[in-house]
C-alpha cells in the first residue's frame, strides 16, 4: 500500500485537541496577582512570593518531595534580590504538565503526565528560537507517531521581557486576500499573512496551503523577524476518501502536529510567553472546524455539490451529510498514512476516565462544556450528558489579549512607541 505520508513546506492552521486549550482573558499574574493556593482562584493583592510558595507546595505535595520550606525560602530570597525566581528543571516539567491537566478546553488531558518538556530557557534570540521550533516539530512526529511535547524558551523577567512567537501555531496556512474580497487559503490567517508580507515574505505560491513563516520577536522594542520552516519539519497528510476516488483530486491536505505557539505558560507567578506545545489531533478539529467552518475553509457547499446532495433547503441535512463524509476522509487519510489521530467517540470516553482518576485523587477538574463536547454528533458522546465546573486552576496556559492581536498581524506596540509585554515590569 502506498503511503500518504509526506513532509512538505506547506502546512495549515490547526486547533488540535491539545491546541484547543485556552485561558481566561486576563493579564499575567505579574499584573493581577497570583493564585494563593494550589489549584485555587487568584485573589487581588497576592504577589510573586505567594505565587511561588503556592506552586512549590503543590509540586512537593504531588511529587512526594517532603517539606517544601527550604525551597520556598530559596525562592523568596531570590525574589527579594531580583524580583523573580528561577524554576528548577523538575519544577518546570511539573508545572507544564499540570498546566495541561488544568486546560479546561482540552478533551485529551488523560495523557497529561506523558508531556515531554524541552527546557530551552537559555535561548532568547529569534534565530535560535526558530531553529528550536523546527526541531520541536521534528521531535513531535517521528515517523508519524505524534508525541505530546512542549519547548519552553526564556521567561519574562523584571526589566527583560522574554521572546514572543506571533503565530497562533507553529504551522499555519496563509490566507491570501484577493481584490474581489475572496480569500485563497485560511481566512483566519489573512492578518498575519499581510503582516508577514510587510516584513518581507514573498507570499509563497498563492495556493490554499502555503505555510506561513514563523514571526519571532526577541523583545518589544525590536522588529519581529521571519523564518521559513524547513520542509522536513512539516509533516502533512493528503486527504482521500475510503469510497470516492475523486476526493483525492480535490488537493486537500492537513498537517499532523497541532502546536500552539502564542499562549503563555504561567507557573507560580512566572510567565513563559514563548512555549509552543502540541498533542495530536482529534479528527473533528480538522474535519468539523478547520475545513468546514464558514469563516475558515468552508468546504461543505462544494463537497455537497460533488456528492450530489440536495442543497436547496437545510431540511435535507446536506450540511450534516457532507460533514460526516469530510470527517471520514480525515480519519481514513491519517490512519492510512500512519499518523496519530483520535476520534471524538474514543476521546470522549477517555475524558471521563480522566475525570474519574482526578476525582479519585481529590482533585477538582475544570472543564468548559462548549469545548469538551465534540462539534460533530455531540449527543452521541458521553461527555454531552453531564455538566462541568469551569473553575480555573494554576499552573495554566493562558491567552493574553495582545497575543490574539499579534496572531491577527496587529502590531500592538508600534516601533516608535513600543512598551514591554503588557507592562510586565
Amino acid at each position: 500500500m502506498r503511503s500518504n505520508l509526506r513532509r512538505t513546506g506547506t502546512p495549515h492552521e490547526a486547533e488540535g485537541w491539545l491546541a484547543a486549550v485556552d485561558g481566561p482573558e486576563h493579564g499575567p499574574w505579574h499584573d493581577h496577582g497570583p493564585v494563593p493556593e494550589p489549584g485555587a482562584r487568584r485573589r487581588p493583592g497576592d504577589g510573586p512570593a505567594q505565587a511561588a510558595a503556592a506552586f512549590i507546595r503543590q509540586h512537593h505535595a504531588e511529587e512526594h518531595l517532603g517539606d517544601p520550606a527550604r525551597r520556598i525560602a530559596e525562592a523568596e530570597a531570590e525574589i527579594a534580590a531580583t524580583g523573580t525566581y528561577t524554576h528548577t528543571p523538575q519544577e518546570l516539567a511539573h508545572g507544564a504538565r499540570v498546566a495541561w491537566r488544568n486546560a479546561n478546553r482540552c478533551i485529551g488531558r488523560l495523557y497529561w503526565r506523558s508531556l515531554r518538556v524541552r527546557d530551552l530557557r537559555h535561548l532568547t534570540t529569534p534565530d535560535a528560537i526558530a531553529a528550536a521550533c523546527a526541531d520541536h516539530l521534528r521531535e513531535a512526529a517521528p515517523g508519524g507517531r505524534i508525541r505530546p511535547l512542549i519547548t519552553v524558551f526564556a521567561p519574562d523577567r523584571p526589566g527583560r521581557p522574554g521572546p514572543r512567537i506571533w503565530n497562533e501555531q507553529l504551522i499555519r496556512y496563509a490566507g491570501h486576500a484577493r481584490r474581489d474580497g475572496l480569500v485563497v487559503g485560511d481566512p483566519s490567517a489573512v492578518g498575519l499573512t499581510e503582516y508577514a508580507r510587510r516584513l518581507g515574505w514573498q507570499g509563497g505560491a498563492g495556493t490554499p496551503f502555503d505555510v506561513l513563516p514563523l514571526v519571532v520577536q526577541e523583545a518589544p522594542h525590536l522588529r519581529p523577524r521571519l523564518f521559513r520552516l524547513p520542509e522536513d519539519a512539516v509533516l502533512e497528510v493528503p486527504l482521500e476518501h475510503p469510497e470516492f476516488p475523486w476526493w483525492a483530486g480535490l488537493g486537500l491536505r492537513w498537517h499532523a502536529v497541532p502546536a500552539l505557539a502564542n499562549m503563555c505558560l504561567e507557573i507560580g507567578g512566572i510567565c513563559y510567553g514563548a512555549a509552543p506545545f502540541n498533542g495530536w489531533y482529534m479528527g473533528t478539529e480538522i474535519g468539523a472546524r478547520n475545513l468546514a467552518d464558514t469563516d475558515r475553509y468552508n468546504l461543505l457547499p462544494h463537497l455537497a455539490h460533488r456528492l450530489g446532495l440536495d442543497t436547496s433547503s437545510d431540511r435535507s441535512l446536506w450540511k450534516d451529510r457532507a460533514l460526516v463524509e469530510l470527517n471520514r476522509s480525515v480519519l481514513h487519510s491519517f490512519d492510512r498514512a500512519g499518523v496519530t489521530i483520535t476520534d471524538h467517540h474514543t476521546e470522549s470516553v477517555r475524558f471521563l476516565t480522566h475525570l474519574e482518576r482526578e476525582e479519585s485523587r481529590g482533585r477538582t477538574v475544570g472543564a468548559d462544556w462548549s469545548w469538551i463536547v465534540p462539534p460533530l454528533s455531540g449527543s452521541t458522546t458521553p461527555v454531552f450528558h453531564r455538566t462541568y465546573d469551569d473553575v480555573q486552576h494554576t499552573p495554566a496556559y493562558v491567552h493574553h489579549p495582545e497575543a490574539h492581536a499579534r496572531a491577527r498581524g496587529e502590531d500592538a506596540f508600534p516601533a516608535r512607541h513600543r512598551a514591554p509585554w503588557r507592562n510586565l515590569v
